[in-house]
């Protein structure tokens, strides 16, 4: 199982601290990222956490999908692979 975690529907002004202090309740945080978009260096909305083990992950699913971080329901599910582009 994947480790890595796609967080959605964020508030634009969440920090990477904040979304990590949140996912620390259901294991342990490895990494976590927010992509801006290259134009205006906006937060794009979401994000990807990634966790210590598939145990973490899923209990981070498990707890957070659905939750409201910030007053906003998040989304969270197990990261796809980027596609190939060519």
């Amino acid at each position: 199982m994947n480790n890595k975690l796609f967080v959605g529907n964020l508030k634009f002004d969440v920090s990477e601290e904040e979304l990590k202090t949140a996912f620390a309740e259901a294991g342990v945080v490895i990494s976590v990222s927010i992509p801006t978009d290259k134009y205006t260096g906006k937060k794009r909305g979401f994000g990807f956490v990634e966790m210590e083990t598939a145990r973490d992950a899923q209990s981070a699913i498990d707890r957070l999908n659905g939750k409201s971080i910030m007053g906003r329901e998040i989304s969270v599910d197990l990261a796809r692979p980027k596609a190939m582009r060519p």
